[in-house]
Order: C-alpha cells, then sequence, then structure tokens
C-alpha cells in the first residue's frame, strides 16, 4: 500500500476496534492535518459524527456525550494551537472521571522543530491528567498486527476502574487522503475489570464496625451509579440522605434535599450532629453542609470511583475506591444503624416543614425569581444540565424532593466554561430532552457553541437567567466591603448583551418568560431553544435569604 493508504487503513483499524468496544460518537473539529482519522470516523454508518466550529465547544460536547452515556466519544482536531483549546475540557474529564479519546492529528518528525505552520510540541502536552498519553507515530504497514491491540489498550484506559481521558497523538504526512485496505483480524475486547473496591485495610467487616452508629448521615454527591442500593443501604440502617441534585437520590423515601437551609438553624444543626458520615460521590456544592461537617467531629468514611484524594474539607477518615452502588450493597447486610429510633424520622419531619416553606415564599414573590427557576426545571422530565456557579448552587438549596431528574454539572474543576457545548453533547449522547440552566456570564462565555445548533435538531433548550454581570458574586463579601464602582468593575461586570438578539442571530427561537407558567410553556416548545428570563443581582440576594429564613422560622 502507498503511504496514505497506510494511513488511511491504521484509521480505520483503531475506529472499527473502537467501534466494536462501544464506541457510538465522533466529535470533529475541522482541520486539514487530521483528515486520515476524519474520513475513518466519518465513513462509519454506526457512528453518530458531530462536526463543532471550534475545537473549545468540540472537546466539551464531546464530554457531555460522556457524562450522558458514560462511553467515551472520539474528540478530533488537527495540529498545532487547535489541540490547546481541548485543555479546560480534559481537565473537566480527569476531576469527573469521565472518559473521552482525545485524537490529536500532529505534524510528523521531519517537521517538528523547524518552524513548520500549525506545528507545536504536542508530546504529552496535557501532562498527568491523562489516563494515558500515546503518540503512535507515522503509521507503517509493518505495525498493523499491533493495530488492534494499541487501540483495545486506549479504550480500556479510558473506561477502565479510574475512568478518564486519554490522549493518542497522530502525526500523519500528507498526502492525507488515501484508501483503506484490509484491516488486520478482529480480537475481543477484554472485560472491563471493574466492579471491584479496595481501601487500604481491605476487610469489609472492619468497615461495617466503622460505620455501625445510630448517629449516621449518608451525604449522597455526583457520581453515584446506583441510587438503589443507596436507597437499601439507607433502608437498612435508617440515616438520612443528604441529597445533591446529581445524585440521583433526591427520590428516595430516605432523601434530605434541604439539607443547606436546615443546617443554617443553629439549634437544628447541633442537635443531629452525626458520629459518623458516609460521603458517596463528589461532595455537594453546600458552603454550610461542609462548615457543618468539619465541626461535627465524626467518622467520616468516603466511597468514591476516582482513585484520588477528593477531601478539600480535610475530614476524610478512611477512603474506599469503588462504585458506590457495590459498597452499599455489600454493607447494607450487616448493619443496623439506627433502626428503632427516631433519628431519620426526625429529618424526614424537618425536610417536609422546609419544603413548606420554600413553596410558600415563592408562591408569593413577584415575578419570577432565580431560585423559582431553579425549583421548576429540579423537577423536569429531561436531563438537566448545571452551570457551575449559581445555578447548581439555586437547585441543590431550592430544588424538589421526590424528583428523578438526571441532573449534570461539571463540577470537576467548577468552571464555567463549555456549559452549553456540554449540554449539547448531553443532548446527542442520550438523544433524550435536555435543559440547561445556566447564567448571563457563562452563556455569553460559551456563545460559540450557539453556532449551527439550529441544525442539529436536538430535544435541547437553554434557560438563562440574566442578571447583566456575575451575580454570584454579589454573595460574597466583596459586595459589602467594597465601593459600588469598584465592585461593578471587576465583579459585577455588567455586558449589556442582548441574549434573545443573540440567540435569533443563530436562528435559533428565543423569548423571555416573566412567570412560571410562560416557563413551562416555553420548555414544552418545540421551535424555542433559549428562554431568558431577566433578574436583578441585589434583589436575588433578598429573595435568597427570605428562603432560608423562612426554613429557619418553619423549624422554630
Amino acid at each position: 500500500m502507498s503511504p496514505a493508504d497506510v494511513q488511511a487503513t491504521f484509521c480505520a483499524t483503531l475506529v472499527d476496534q473502537w467501534a466494536r468496544m462501544g464506541m457510538r460518537q465522533a466529535v470533529i473539529a475541522p482541520g486539514s492535518r487530521s483528515t486520515p482519522m476524519a474520513l475513518a470516523l466519518a465513513a462509519r454508518a454506526d457512528l453518530a459524527v458531530h462536526v463543532v466550529h471550534d475545537e473549545r465547544s468540540a472537546a466539551f460536547m464531546a464530554l457531555g456525550i460522556g457524562l450522558a452515556t458514560g462511553a467515551p466519544a472520539a474528540l478530533l482536531c488537527t495540529s498545532g494551537t487547535a489541540a490547546t483549546h481541548f485543555h479546560a475540557a480534559v481537565v473537566e474529564a480527569d476531576l469527573s472521571g469521565v472518559p473521552l479519546l482525545v485524537l490529536t492529528a500532529d505534524r510528523p518528525p521531519e517537521l517538528q522543530g523547524i518552524g513548520a505552520p500549525q506545528t507545536i510540541d504536542q508530546i504529552d502536552l496535557y501532562g498527568g491528567i491523562v489516563r494515558r498519553f500515546a503518540d503512535a507515530g507515522v503509521p507503517v504497514a509493518e505495525g498493523a498486527p499491533e493495530w488492534r491491540e494499541m487501540a483495545e489498550d486506549l479504550w480500556m484506559s479510558a473506561v477502565g476502574t479510574d475512568p478518564g481521558p486519554v490522549h493518542v497523538n497522530l502525526p500523519f504526512r500528507e498526502p492525507l487522503v488515501g484508501m483503506a485496505g484490509s484491516l488486520p483480524p478482529e480480537m475481543q475486547p477484554a472485560a472491563d475489570g471493574g466492579g471491584d473496591w479496595f481501601m487500604m485495610r481491605p476487610d469489609l467487616a472492619e468497615l461495617a464496625a466503622m460505620l455501625e452508629q445510630p448517629r449516621g448521615v449518608i451525604v449522597a454527591g455526583g457520581s453515584i451509579d446506583d441510587p438503589e442500593a443507596v436507597e437499601a443501604f439507607a433502608a437498612a440502617v435508617q440515616w438520612p440522605v443528604l441529597a445533591d441534585p446529581r445524585s440521583g437520590c433526591r427520590h428516595l423515601p430516605q432523601a434530605v434535599c434541604c439539607f443547606d437551609s436546615l443546617l443554617r438553624h443553629p439549634e437544628f444543626a447541633a442537635a443531629h450532629t452525626p458520629t459518623v458520615v458516609l460521603h458517596l460521590g463528589e461532595p455537594p456544592a453546600s458552603k454550610v453542609l461542609g462548615q457543618w461537617l468539619q465541626t461535627a467531629g465524626a467518622m467520616n468514611v468516603q466511597v468514591h470511583v476516582q482513585q484520588r484524594t477528593i477531601d478539600p474539607l480535610g475530614i476524610v477518615d478512611e477512603r474506599v475506591y469503588g462504585a458506590p452502588g457495590t459498597v452499599c450493597t455489600e454493607l447494607a447486610p450487616l448493619m443496623s444503624g439506627a433502626t428503632g429510633t427516631p433519628w431519620l424520622a426526625r429529618w424526614q419531619h424537618a425536610e417536609r416543614r422546609a419544603q413548606a416553606a420554600l413553596d410558600t415564599v415563592l408562591a408569593a414573590e413577584p415575578g419570577l425569581s432565580e431560585p423559582a427557576v431553579a425549583r421548576v426545571l429540579s423537577g423536569v422530565d429531561a436531563h438537566l444540565v448545571l452551570s457551575s456557579s449559581m445555578p447548581v448552587r439555586d437547585v441543590e438549596w431550592f430544588g424538589r424532593g421526590g424528583v428523578r431528574t438526571t441532573v449534570h454539572s461539571n463540577r470537576g474543576a467548577n468552571g464555567i466554561d463549555g456549559v452549553i457545548a456540554t449540554g449539547i453533547g448531553v443532548a446527542a449522547g442520550s438523544g433524550a430532552p435536555t435543559v440547561v440552566l445556566i447564567g448571563d456570564v457563562a452563556f455569553c462565555h460559551d456563545q460559540s457553541s450557539l453556532t449551527a445548533l439550529a441544525g442539529r435538531h436536538l430535544p435541547l433548550t437553554i434557560v438563562v437567567t440574566d442578571n447583566d454581570g456575575g451575580g454570584i458574586f454579589s454573595f460574597l463579601p466583596q459586595a459589602t466591603t467594597l465601593p459600588a464602582e469598584r465592585f461593578e468593575q471587576l465583579f459585577g461586570t455588567p455586558h449589556g448583551t442582548d441574549l434573545v438578539a443573540l440567540a435569533a442571530a443563530h436562528g435559533l427561537g428565543a423569548c423571555t418568560v416573566t412567570s412560571e407558567a410562560d416557563l413551562v410553556a416555553a420548555l414544552a416548545d418545540p421551535t424555542v431553544t433559549v428562554v431568558r428570563v431577566r433578574s436583578d443581582r441585589a434583589a436575588n440576594v433578598e429573595v435568597h435569604q427570605r428562603l432560608h429564613t423562612a426554613v429557619v422560622t418553619a423549624l422554630a
């Protein structure tokens, strides 16, 4: 075969092996040097191929696909600085444990270090944050017997017991268009090796003994694989489940969803201090919960699938690396916990009073506040993607209980970049209705992801709360300690963008709503993609205070 045909066959082999192992989607940022791999991906009838105009948006779309499906998408770009625009999404994939196959085309060795265009040093470009890096080298026919094994190894590095991003650097020589020949023989995919768990002292009975306390609390965060297993464990021990919206546990009978507001009541917080806490998955956003846990003096056991330290509070006494559902299932038969005591009933009673108080206050509020939007969207029959600023907090604090909404948020690095693109990826990956809740600054930050969105025909609605600036900063000390002009300059950052006109410029249906009924109607309208809710930063702070105060008053 000619060198161009060898390159084409090499790419077709990698794609074929990945498709056999479960890859169903690919995201391509256009470019020339990536032609051999782009053609191999586009040639597959069993792959959904999404072409995205800029690399940053492409990367977050691929991240969203991984969030929604649990399987890595292929993410492809050309050589040079294009690959650097993937970096933020690769960071998030690492910290959130999202599988991702990052494919960066490159110039061949003879064009490195001589000032060739679109050529940078791409070796280990993302450092240690990827699960594996491989520079494939310019493909040669003699290497064909190893191509499938290489593809399998790369896939397994992305989806194994510690899932995350894998970086494959792909140098290609011109000519870039070739004809794929016969592919190397098929091979059987390896087992994923998942399901196991381990701790520093791998003894199930010893772990159960650590947790065997009547005053226990389960903190359920993101990345919980089996909410029903959590329910079975909570039923066995009769502990409350402080359920982050991303946990998928808010429908459980033991779920306490208003935990942030409840713990703002000093007497309640003191009277319900636990002696043991089981942390499942990623921690919630609530600072109030974190401060309460830090002062509780409890035994803290953490169960997380990622094999790294996740302990920003500095309180974890024992780490268990494994799927939370597996660990809960194995522990439940060994535990008695608070059985026969009113411990759980007291938490459930407080939850009911808090939820009623939130409903009362929001019903009396004029217009449509940001917490009211969050409460409505917390129960949508759809995937819900939350921006990692006020939206994720508002849904955590004020979201409804008893809901099964699947919630996603890029909380690994907690950035606001790529939120729209992540939602696009979730909609494309799941094929299900998807709603994005985002603030206006994050919307403007990711406005490039609106490019060609109308032509994708996705079941996606973007709800943007527009307070013309960085609303989250109004809750911080800077808002009251700095002069108003300096605060607005550095933190308020008004931008004056007409978000409805911006959406319309991309051919997207857009509207502004002012009531809950209008919001619900807009969500049901397939012609509307962007829904704007006007807000005021100062008034938003006040309604938050009224809601928290109402819960405290209800408990008193």
